[in-house]
């Protein structure tokens, strides 16, 4: 977003007369080519049925994907459940703490105001954002695009809502929240009576909904229903004309001149190479940025990668919440928090809190270092493989919030003075950047760049096709296109 400002500030302080420029035709719209995110493999992707999904030919990744229920009507009821349910959570308790008479009870905001009461006031603005103002703004974003999806002619601030939704929907951790509930519980019902109030069984209502909601949404049926702008900004001042190719009948241009954005995953063709990393213009169809690849993605990621690590040792060896009862307590980290869990019988749930909390973080600075220096070292193996374990960290990252959401709920709850007390630590601190560092070097990173190093992407066969099959793992039937009743492997 930075860049972009950057770059109309530029254009409207010395591109005065830009009126007066002459068209240059030299930008393509190749429709029905498809580059995987992973492999950065262009493969002609056929018009989908309900309920099947096409996956890459080398890497396995997924392509595109049509669901099968309504576009707008499925997405919008989840929506406003969310809504309804986002709403009341807000105003009711999620549980009430008995400590010899004498009673607490917190909701979902009483964990940031807690933190910052007790001087944590990052880590309070970072469970506040998380888990109160990233939901809310996911849920109304999410309505503002499917209303204007819903137009007969799809405004112009609807794409880029769309974008803004995509880049801030893992932000919103209510799934992760809710686990962290579960395992603060399990540490109180030792300690006292508690009581579970409405806002938990809503707070996994707006779990399952959001959800829903995600799965339900089609977002490339809705950017096919956005209209492509007939000219736009170029690279260098310069004003393109938009033509348009088909894939399946016209000839594919030669890959180093083709690219995807990297918002809406439109596939456009130039009329020269396109470099790496530099500033092709604005897309047609979502006015982002055009880029072949992320821009300084091994530096970014690696930085942020090596910051992680640093913190990683304090955040396992340094205290991370202290609980006091009658006076008495004594620090605990987060691998003591594990062991006590397994010590009073709660093997799963130990088991989950350490794969999120030790595991988790481990794995992410192994694979991603592992990709970096795969990279590095140009290498090709098991690069299909590397492609997977990324997904798999892009996915998962998150869950290690765990810890920090049970702390801010348990500093929140149990504050009775000299009977019972938890405070949080700097420990935590160190462990949520360790969290927050390598979310930030994994989304950073590009895969496509250890295919471009090992020099699997200079060229590409002609007939490659992605892969079709039923969105459920059930034997295959027909294909839904005749293109590909027969589908060709990748040429070598």
């Amino acid at each position: 977003m930075t860049d972009r400002f950057h770059k109309r500030l530029w254009q409207n302080a010395v591109n005065l007369s830009r009126t007066s420029q002459r068209p240059h035709d030299s930008l393509h719209v190749v429709e029905g080519l498809h580059e995987c995110s992973v492999c950065g493999l262009f493969q002609r992707v056929p018009e989908l049925k309900p309920g099947f999904l096409a996956e890459c030919q080398r890497c396995g990744s997924q392509i595109t994907r049509r669901r099968k229920t309504s576009v707008i009507g499925a997405p919008a009821a989840f929506c406003l459940a969310s809504a309804a349910l986002y709403v009341a959570l807000l105003i009711s308790p999620l549980m009430t703490l008995n400590v010899y008479g004498r009673e607490n009870t917190v909701a979902l905001m009483s964990g940031p105001i807690e933190l910052s009461y007790q001087g944590y006031n990052s880590m309070g603005l970072l469970v506040g954002l998380t888990t109160l103002a990233m939901p809310g703004v996911v849920i109304a974003l999410m309505a503002a695009v499917l209303y204007g999806a819903s137009r007969p002619h799809m405004p112009d601030w609807t794409p880029r809502l769309l974008t803004w939704y995509d880049r801030l929907r893992g932000w919103s951790m209510v799934e992760v929240y809710v686990l962290g509930v579960l395992v603060a519980y399990t540490k109180l019902v030792d300690l006292a009576l508690v009581d579970l109030q409405p806002g938990v069984y809503l707070l996994g209502g707006l779990m399952l909904t959001m959800a829903a909601m995600d799965s339900t949404f089609d977002d490339d049926l809705i950017w096919n229903n956005r209209d492509l702008r007939k000219r736009v900004d170029g690279h260098r001042g310069k004003v393109l004309n938009v033509a348009h190719l088909d894939a399946h009948r016209d000839p594919l241009p030669p890959v180093e001149h083709m690219l995807s954005c990297h918002a809406c995953g439109l596939v456009v063709a130039f009329d020269h190479v396109v470099p790496q990393e530099a500033d092709m213009g604005d897309c047609p169809r979502c006015d982002q940025i055009l880029r072949r690849r992320k821009r300084q993605n091994l530096s970014s990621a690696s930085c942020f990668l090596i910051a992680g690590i640093i913190f990683y040792i304090p955040a396992n060896m340094l205290p991370v919440m202290t609980y006091t009862k009658v006076g008495h307590g004594a620090p605990s980290t987060i691998i003591s928090g594990v062991i006590e869990l397994w010590q009073a019988g709660m093997i799963p749930l130990s088991l989950l809190v350490l794969f999120a909390s030790i595991t988790v973080p481990v794995l992410k600075i192994l694979a991603l270092s592992f990709m970096i220096i795969s990279t590095k070292l140009r290498s090709r193996w098991q690069l299909p493989l590397l492609g997977k374990l990324y997904r798999l960290v892009d996915i998962i990252g998150r869950w290690s919030m765990i810890d920090v959401f049970m702390i801010s709920i348990l500093c929140a709850v149990v504050h009775f003075a000299f009977l019972a007390n938890v405070t949080a630590d700097p420990g935590m601190i160190c462990f949520a950047l360790v969290v927050i560092l390598t979310i930030f070097a994994v989304e950073l990173f590009d895969p496509r760049s250890m295919w471009d190093a090992a020099g699997l992407n200079q060229s590409a066969s002609d007939d490659v096709t992605g892969q079709i099959r039923p969105e459920a793992r059930i034997p295959k039937g027909p294909s839904p296109s005749s293109d590909t009743s027969h589908m060709e492997s990748e040429r070598a």
